[in-house]
């Protein structure tokens, strides 16, 4: 009979104590005071906003970094088309790098290059200016009248 008593379990032991009862749904023992569930349920609502608000944040971050990478890429894929028609316009010399062209329209709407500048061709200019470029090393076009500007 000894064994059997020492085997029931006892009802004066004391309860577990739990650590982190703000997490649990529920009184973790019926002498803990029941939870508030509006108060449960606003805690939630307020951590929904904070979390999507950070989130938000985040996103218009990204979505400006993409926008600026779109208008660098347009720019980019501008100035290889302006590179790639300029390497196509007739060219009575050798091009080099470091070297200034100038660009002329003759009346037949034919573009040429030349190394003489307006102020080289004075009044006798013979067509019309388009505008001037230095050929860059990596094959690129630079615009001189935008360095002069800006």
């Amino acid at each position: 009979m000894e064994n059997q008593e020492s085997q029931q379990p006892s009802h004066n032991k004391k309860e577990p104590i739990l650590e982190n009862r703000r997490s649990m749904t529920h009184p973790a023992r019926t002498s803990d005071p029941p939870f508030s569930l509006v108060q449960r349920a606003q805690e939630i609502e307020k951590a929904d906003e904070v979390v999507q608000s950070h989130v938000h944040g985040k996103l218009d971050v990204i979505a400006r970094q993409i926008r600026t990478l779109q208008e660098e890429a347009k720019e980019i894929i501008g100035k290889a088309e302006r590179d790639m028609e300029l390497h196509r316009i007739k060219c009575n010399f050798e091009k080099k790098p470091g070297m200034a062209l100038y660009l002329y329209q003759k009346e037949s709407g034919d573009k040429i290059f030349s190394i003489l500048s307006p102020q080289e061709w004075g009044s006798s200019l013979p067509h019309e200016f388009l505008g001037a470029y230095r050929l860059a090393a990596d094959g690129s076009f630079d615009d001189l009248e935008e360095q002069t500007t800006g």
